[in-house]
C-alpha cells in the first residue's frame, strides 16, 4: 500500500545541520519526497499542529521548543511509509531510541530531564503516528499544491 506521511526536522535539527544526512536517509530506503519547505512555526500554528497537547502540563515547554527556530516540513510516500518512517525515527523518548534510529543516533534526552527543567523534548523530529495524524498534519502543513507527484527509479520496484 502506498502512502503519504509527514514529517517535520523540528528547530533543533534545523540548528544542528543534520538536516541533510536526516532527509537522506529517507530516500536510501525509496522515499519519495512528495512536498518539501522551510517554515518558522509561530504559536498559533504551533497550538494547531499539537491540538491534543495543548492543555497537557509540558505543553509551554513543547511550544517553546517547536517555535525556538524554523522546521523543515516534508511529505514523504512509499510503501506503508507512515510505518517505515516510525521505525527509521525511533521512539518518541531519545533516551529509549535504539542506535541506528534517527533519534537513537542524534538525541539523548530523556523525559525526566526535561520535565526537570522544564523543557520540550529535543529529539530533532516529528512523525506521523498513523493514517489519520498523517492526513490532518499533511492537510495542516501543505495545501494540495505544494504535494508533487512524479516518478523515481525506486518507482519500478514498488508499483505493478
Amino acid at each position: 500500500m502506498i502512502e503519504k506521511t509527514f514529517v517535520a526536522i523540528k528547530p533543533d535539527g534545523v540548528q544542528r545541520a543534520i538536516v541533510g544526512e536526516i532527509i537522506s536517509r529517507f530516500e536510501k530506503v525509496g522515499l519519495k519526497i512528495a512536498a518539501l519547505k522551510m517554515v518558522w512555526v509561530d504559536k498559533e500554528f504551533a497550538r494547531k499542529h499539537y491540538a491534543e497537547h495543548v492543555d497537557k502540563s509540558f505543553y509551554p515547554g513543547l511550544e517553546a521548543m517547536i517555535t525556538m527556530g524554523p522546521v523543515v516540513a516534508m511529505v514523504l510516500e512509499g510503501v506503508e511509509a507512515i510505518a517505515l518512517v516510525r521505525k527509521l525515527v525511533g521512539p518518541t523518548e531519545p533516551k529509549a531510541a535504539p542506535p541506528g534510529t534517527i533519534r537513537g543516533d542524534f538525541a539523548h534526552v530523556s523525559y525526566g530531564h526535561a520535565d526537570e527543567l522544564g523543557i520540550g523534548v529535543k529529539n530533532v523530529i516529528h512523525a506521523s503516528a498513523n493514517p489519520e495524524d498523517a492526513k490532518k498534519e499533511i492537510a495542516l502543513w501543505f495545501s494540495d499544491e505544494e504535494i508533487h507527484d512524479y516518478d523515481t527509479v525506486h518507482d519500478k520496484h514498488v508499483r505493478k
